[in-house]
């Protein structure tokens, strides 16, 4: 199934809106042939070796699709994007027109008015996500000799679709083994570049939070929001019957007297995952790291607050890992702080890794994962950890 050339935006926009027409759930049944190529050409290339059979290819598409959306950087667009296609929890078997009305209602306009102007707008931006990713497979699958990479790529000569080649080894797979060489030995780092809750068999996953210890509304696309929604306990049609994050979060706030005023920045809770221990996920420590702006909605990040608080995760980590059977070994870092917190990438993963590399001087055998929801701060990652320690190599794909 070749990805040359890449399908043009209009055939992956066309076969967008038949996916909204449809539905998650009816996917089986929709052409949608080059959102398939496309997902097949980001597939491990061991997935690659035989063709895809249809319930695959459905689970691939879908699978696309929200690493799209995930890539569209937050807030009222993507939440209606993910309302539009049937991607938020409890609405994959909505109909078409159900969830028409409630990514309207995300932009206080009339359905009539949302289906002319912000439904075109935000299935439009889905589609450029969908080809940038196409372009960026296509880049990574094309000999290296074959390119100039300081002459750009000719996959990439839309001006107003750059990819900066040195993201595009961190593009085209959603994981990434890094070989980092740190204090005297070569330490396994898994990068991924995808939307936290699709995260799967790592026992630890750190999430941001506020130092009221809040928890965003689940519908939210920041990343404790979508682990409170992924960790929820649905019935089979979607209805919420459990909010197990948020409730053991609560729970340990009451039982330490802090319900209802700030903890000190650095502070880390641990609670169980909920419905997330089904992805291999089995706790969830919740890092104190945004203090709440007086008389806003905004939030301050200080890097050494992001620092403190990767290390306690750490040093809870160790005080845990025995108490579970099989111990814990495995802990996920996200970029704290560079969402709504407004740290700038760089100063995030800079804050986070100086935690990482100080357990890793005591030699601390974690394995460890670094998680970005694009590949501009992906990108970032391999480049700063290669400038920390000196040497940075890609594991061969198994």
């Amino acid at each position: 199934m070749p990805l040359t050339p890449v399908p043009d935006h209009a055939s992956i926009l066309e076969e967008i809106k038949t996916v909204r027409r449809g539905g998650i759930v009816r996917l089986r049944r929709l052409e949608v042939p080059s959102l398939a190529r496309i997902a097949f050409a980001l597939a491990p290339a061991d997935d690659r070796r035989t063709a895809v059979p249809a319930q695959s290819q459905s689970q691939s598409v879908e699978w696309l699709l929200r690493l799209a959306v995930s890539r569209l950087g937050g807030g009222t667009l993507q939440e209606a994007a993910e309302y539009t296609l049937g991607l938020t929890p409890g609405t994959r078997d909505w109909p078409g027109a159900d969830r028409r009305r409630r990514a309207a209602e995300l932009y206080g306009v009339s359905i009539e008015r949302f289906r002319k102007e912000q439904e075109a707008v935000v299935l439009d931006q889905v589609a450029e996500q969908v080809g940038s990713l196409a372009r960026a497979a296509l880049a990574e699958r094309r000999p290296a000799a074959g390119r100039d990479p300081a002459a750009g790529d000719a996959a990439h000569d839309d001006p107003s679709d750059p990819v900066d080649p040195a993201d595009s080894a961190v593009s085209a797979r959603t994981h990434r083994i890094l070989s980092v060489r740190a204090h005297g030995r070569t330490v396994p780092v898994t990068l991924h570049v995808h939307p936290v809750d699709l995260l799967r068999d790592v026992d630890v996953v750190v999430s941001p939070v506020n130092t009221y210890l809040a928890l965003p509304e689940a519908y939210k696309s920041s990343v404790a929001a979508s682990l409170r929604r992924a960790g929820a306990l649905r019935g089979l049609t979607g209805e919420l019957l459990g909010d197990p994050i948020h409730e053991e979060l609560r729970d340990w706030a009451t039982a330490r007297a802090t319900s209802g005023r700030p903890v000190l920045p650095g502070t880390v809770a641990a609670t169980g995952s909920g419905s997330l221990a089904g992805q291999g996920v089995r706790r969830v420590y919740h890092a104190a790291v945004a203090v709440p702006r007086a008389g806003t909605n905004d939030y301050d990040v200080l890097p050494a607050d992001v620092t403190r608080a990767v290390a306690r995760a750490l040093a809870l980590l160790a005080e845990e890992h025995e108490r579970f059977d099989p111990p814990l070994r495995s802990v996920c870092f996200p970029l704290l702080g560079s969402g709504r917190g407004g740290l700038p990438y760089e100063e995030s993963v800079r804050a986070v890794w100086a935690a990482v590399d100080a357990e890793l001087a005591r030699g601390a055998g974690w394995d460890i994962h670094l998680i970005a929801r694009g590949l501009v701060p992906a990108g970032l990652v391999v480049r700063m950890l290669a400038e920390y320690t000196g040497e940075v190599t890609e594991e061969p794909a198994t």
